[in-house]
């Protein structure tokens, strides 16, 4: 997989997972546009956390370039992709990975909780997407990948505003895959498991993101997302990876049950058992032909 002279954006870079995907594609020779606004957790304040791993990657004889735009603004995630196409050019892979918690149970969310952690995964990933989509969409060529995780996909308890958000990643790829596939942009999701400030923050969590052990590093994670965004990446996949386990998500449906057009409720709770069971269930991309 040769990844020399490509350009990357990393949203949310300046430390955790995102700082371990720019760290590596960079050693690889990838030119990195370093994203983070710098603030903490729960996305209150500013920092130069982007800076410092830049001067990480020109010190080890890597390019990159720092943004410390939001990606929840739509000027800002505007101006995270022309800094990318100012400073190399162009745009050939974008990892969207740029987040923040705000954790409660929905009964004790409030609105202003639930929408800044949707703005910022959800829309902020849509937005940054949104700006490069045409550059890639005109060269025939782009590599794109969202952070879900499994709060959306299997649930979480107290994340239901960063679990709808997540699960929203998913869709959007499923979406996006199809529509880039023509002009060789694919795109695809990373569930992650990692040490982090984020899970870190999580109440009940003994995880120390400043010291994480050779199980839980963020590093175990990025081989994952290189192989997302290389030449040979795969379209429209969640792959799980954390600890050195890798594996797929998958969407499976199971034969169901024909009905007449005309049925009724109690129709479908007669039959309840056979459209419930799953056993014998399969990997599906759409409802209706396969």
């Amino acid at each position: 997989m040769s990844f020399d002279g490509k350009v990357a954006i990393i949203t949310g870079a300046g430390g955790g997972l995102g700082k371990e995907h720019a760290l590596l594609l960079a050693d690889l020779g990838v030119k990195v546009v370093v994203n983070d606004l710098g603030g903490s957790v729960d996305g209150s304040g500013k920092s130069d956390a982007a800076d410092l791993v830049v001067e990480e990657i020109r010190a080890a004889g890597g390019e990159a370039v720092a943004n410390k735009d939001s990606v929840s603004d739509r000027e800002g995630a505007k101006r995270i992709v022309e800094t990318a196409v100012k400073e190399y050019g162009t745009v050939d892979i974008l990892i969207n990975n740029a987040g923040i918690l705000r954790d409660k149970s929905f009964k004790n969310m409030t609105l202003d909780e639930w929408d800044l952690v949707i703005n910022v995964h959800l829309m902020g990933s849509a937005y940054v997407t949104w700006h490069a989509w045409p550059i890639m969409y005109e060269k025939n060529y782009g590599r794109i990948m969202f952070t879900s995780s499994v709060s959306g996909i299997l649930g979480s308890f107290g994340q239901s505003n960063y679990g709808a958000a997540k699960m929203g990643m998913v869709g959007l790829m499923n979406n996006l895959s199809r529509e880039g596939a023509s002009h060789n942009i694919r795109v695809n999701c990373l569930s992650p498991g990692a040490a982090t400030r984020m899970t870190a923050s999580i109440p009940g969590s003994e995880i120390d993101a400043d010291n994480p052990d050779d199980r839980n590093h963020p590093k175990t994670v990025s081989p994952a997302v290189l192989f997302m965004v290389s030449e040979d990446a795969p379209n429209g996949r969640i792959i799980q990876a954390a600890g050195g386990k890798f594996a797929s998500d998958m969407v499976f449906s199971n034969k169901g049950v024909e009905l007449d057009i005309g049925a009724t409720w109690e129709d479908v709770a007669a039959n309840s058992e056979e459209i419930l069971d799953v056993d014998g269930a399969t990997w599906k991309t759409t409802f209706w032909k396969e």
